[in-house]
């Protein structure tokens, strides 16, 4: 397999949805409206893809300050290349972009990957708190 890892900040709302749909996220974002995924691209602080021969297979979404913390917002590999360290890969170029051993990087699992996190060295924080959005 020879997957390419990059920043891709002007990744398409299409790209996005595509890799989206074929991921457990599919189901928990907003794949039917592309402006509002365009939006939630534009407005990222760090964009890493993972392609394989130039289809999408993986992202990694996040916001940060660059400083001293990342939220990893979206992790998403395909289904038909997990369990390979795509998704490893993607975090790790995403904590290095962010800012490195300077950051702490966070994210929210989703449930269908809870105990992918721990394996790959992550510790769960018990302490999250949130004011859901309306819609």
């Amino acid at each position: 397999m020879n997957i390419t890892y990059q920043l891709e900040p002007d990744l398409t709302a299409e790209d996005f949805r595509q890799v989206l749909m074929a991921t457990s996220l599919g189901a928990r974002r907003p794949v039917d409206n592309l402006p509002r995924l365009h939006d939630m691209l534009r407005n990222a602080s760090l964009i890493v893809t993972a392609r394989e021969n130039g289809r999408i297979v993986g992202v990694s979404r996040a916001m940060t300050d660059f400083a001293f913390c990342c939220y990893l917002s979206d992790l998403a590999v395909d289904e038909t290349v997990q369990r390979q360290g795509i998704g490893k890969k993607l975090i790790d170029e995403t904590k290095r972009h962010a800012g490195g051993d300077n950051i702490m990087l966070l994210l929210l699992a989703a449930p269908d990957a809870e105990t992918y996190y721990p394996k790959i060295g992550m510790t769960h924080m018990p302490a999250c708190w949130a004011i859901k959005r309306a819609g």
